[in-house]
């Protein structure tokens, strides 16, 4: 099966990582090309064609100010990702709590086996007859 284009929606989009850092970059507030570039040490090339694909799919906004560009995220088209993610965030949390429960036990265990054995009334008895 053919993949689909990146610019075919917002999934696609962001399944490039240098796409997500960008989104995570201007989720603080809205931001030239310029900091982008020098806040995330990438050609500004390819934070330009990152920011196109972006655009595309509605995921950051742009305005101009002049010769200026600034992009911010677009809060209202990232929540669809947001709720798909939810879903399988849930199901990681549920075996991470599962995972912890595990390791302590082992660790209850672990120390239970390293307490050196008291001996008992009864031992003491046979010790001495």
């Amino acid at each position: 099966m053919p993949r689909a284009s990146t610019t075919s929606d917002s999934f696609n989009a962001v399944a490039e990582p240098r796409r997500r850092d960008i989104l995570a970059f201007l989720a603080a507030q809205e931001r030239p090309v310029g900091d982008i570039v020098s806040g995330l040490g990438l050609p500004q090339p390819s934070v330009s064609k990152h920011l196109r694909v972006l655009l595309e799919v509605g995921l950051v906004n742009v305005r101009r100010d002049g010769r200026h560009m600034f992009y911010r995220t677009n809060a209202d088209a990232i929540r669809p990702l947001h709720e798909w993610t939810a879903t399988f965030e849930r199901y990681w949390r549920h075996q991470l709590a599962r995972i912890k429960e595990r390791a302590e036990s082992m660790e209850l265990t672990s120390e239970n086996d390293k307490k050196p054995k008291r001996r008992n009334d009864d031992d003491d008895r046979h010790n001495r007859n």
